[in-house]
């Protein structure tokens, strides 16, 4: 196989290849060529990106990214410090938001996952949510060529998994997590000669 490009590459309207995934939808490309695979950075951005991950188990990503605003709106732009207060009165007000997935176990672990980040935060200082997931960066990343290669998780989303848990988050398994680390460029999983990696 050519090493310039995939053979699983979609072909855009736009004469570009793309990871196949992303050709369903215009919004899908827009977050193919602009987000996915480029790196996040900050507490509160990683906690929105896990929280998000979470409410997608089980359904389509697209569901979640055309939430979005809405899921920003519902808790408070990822304010840990909001969110780790929320209690009883506003777990019934986001079961009540048709805006969002109105999922409880869900919602939970969100205020679960915010209340870790502040302790996280208390014993290691701000930033220290982002070291946790950038330190499980892979040292080797192999280039996709084809869908097959991609896995659905790896020794290091596995690792990143363990050490989320052992801090006190959930919902942050480690296919999950890998799912993760893929949308915010801990890993680079465009297909080899999709138009994003000459982004």
């Amino acid at each position: 196989m050519s090493h310039g490009s995939s053979k699983d590459l979609a072909v855009g309207v736009d004469g570009f290849g793309r990871c196949p995934w992303a050709m369903s939808t215009d919004d899908y490309v827009a977050y193919h060529d602009q987000e996915w695979g480029r790196p996040v950075h900050g507490d509160t951005e990683i906690f929105e990106r896990l929280t998000l991950e979470a409410f997608q188990s089980g359904l389509s990503w697209i569901t979640i990214l055309r939430k979005r605003i809405a899921f920003r709106a519902a808790f408070a732009n990822f304010d840990p410090e909001v969110v780790a207060t929320f209690g009883h009165v506003e777990r019934e007000r986001l079961l009540a938001d048709a805006g969002i997935v109105r999922n409880r176990a869900k919602i939970d672990a969100t205020i679960t996952n915010a209340r870790a980040l502040l302790t996280l935060q208390d014993r290691e200082g701000v930033g220290a949510l982002d070291s946790l997931f950038w330190s499980h960066r892979p040292t080797r990343h192999e280039p996709r060529h084809t869908l097959s290669e991609v896995p659905a998780s790896t020794p290091e989303s596995i690792a990143l998994a363990k050490s989320l848990k052992r801090q006190g988050f959930v919902f942050v398994g480690p296919t999950t997590m890998y799912a993760a680390m893929q949308a915010m460029g801990l890993v680079n999983d465009h297909l080899v000669g999709c138009v994003a990696n000459s982004a």
